[in-house]
């Protein structure tokens, strides 16, 4: 981690409600160590609708932090305003709150790049990302399947591993956006593995647990029961459990995921892994909607999203609930 350098913010899709809820976060935490990787322009125009007042400093990695918000704000005139520093990234087209255009998807994925490629290059001790919108940047002509995936291309890192969390628990997906009928196939020893590595490294390096322990839920209905409704278990899940055992892992399982997500088993877990995408997050979702967030486990940085869609029907109507994006933001200030 690197201390004292800003937490850079990318808005995220610029019809959408990602504007509007950084500026609904500032209002509440504050801009001090922050950067917002936006057209300052598209920000100005959000701000003005909601009437809230604000100042906007352009961001220069060579003097960031030389002058001290409070020192600017000390005016008595200047109490209410937000001093915000922006890193500027231009539209490509007008932006109109809850119009999607295709003409800007690709400032959406510069935003992206830049702020990732400072967090690699030390300039930012992390990343928070707004939603971005897929169907619109496929739209342009480039494949895109989500943040996690790009992120991990701009890295240069074979795998990575979808995390979502809550105060009360982390969940994290051996498989991610892909058909039920693909699951049983795509879960190999060889993945697995994988998966757990980067889950057990991810908690030690980035979340300080010694020794963490992490529950892990069979494929199948009960965990498989014994072979007799399908061997997955048997043929892959226990075989890798037990090999990391024997290198000093504290894994739990497979358990059926059923009876999983209880508090006698949360209040133990450092993480849960589960098989597929709705095994966990129904779960997680219906425990903490409005405010879980989304981690990118296995990337060179810190990197926490909100965990929410763009809500274009929203946008600059300044109505969108805001829970996910100032947890995520409380989420990255308690490992920085």
């Amino acid at each position: 981690m690197l201390k004292n350098k800003p937490i850079i913010i990318s808005a995220g899709e610029p019809a959408g409600i990602g504007p509007d809820i950084v500026l609904m976060l500032l209002q509440k935490v504050g801009t001090e160590g922050i950067v917002v990787c936006i057209d300052k322009l598209l920000l100005k125009q959000r701000a003005e609708q909601a009437n809230i007042q604000i100042e906007i400093k352009d961001y220069c990695a060579d003097t960031y932090g030389s002058v001290s918000t409070a020192s600017l704000s000390c005016n008595e005139s200047r109490k209410k305003t937000l001093i915000i520093t922006v890193l500027h990234v231009p539209l490509k087209a007008e932006v109109i709150a809850g119009e999607l255009n295709a003409l800007n998807s690709h400032y959406v994925l510069e935003v992206l790049t830049r702020a990732s490629i400072g967090c690699m290059q030390g300039e930012f001790s992390a990343l928070l990302t707004g939603p971005v919108h897929k169907g619109i940047i496929n739209e342009a002509g480039v494949l895109f399947s989500g943040h996690t995936e790009f992120l991990a291309d701009i890295a240069n890192v074979e795998k990575v591993v979808m995390v979502l969390a809550t105060k009360i628990m982390k969940v994290g997906l051996a498989t991610t956006h892909i058909p039920l009928n693909k699951v049983s196939e795509t879960i190999t020893k060889e993945s697995l593995q994988q998966v757990l590595e980067i889950v057990h490294s991810e908690l030690q390096n980035k979340y300080h647990k010694k020794h963490p322990k992490i529950y892990v839920c069979g494929l199948n209905p009960h965990a498989g029961e014994d072979g007799h409704l399908g061997r997955e278990e048997i043929d892959t899940i226990i075989p890798v459990l037990q090999m990391l055992r024997d290198k000093g892992y504290d894994l739990i399982g497979p358990m059926p995921a059923d009876t999983m997500f209880q508090p006698k088993y949360l209040d133990d877990a450092d993480l849960i892994l589960t098989m597929y995408h709705d095994q966990g997050l129904p779960v997680l979702k219906y425990q903490g909607f409005g405010e879980a967030i989304n981690i990118t486990f296995g990337l060179p940085f810190l990197r926490v999203s909100v965990d929410h869609g763009t809500a274009l029907d929203m946008a600059g109507t300044f109505t969108a609930n805001p829970g996910s994006m100032i947890a995520a933001y409380e989420h990255i200030k308690g490992l920085v």
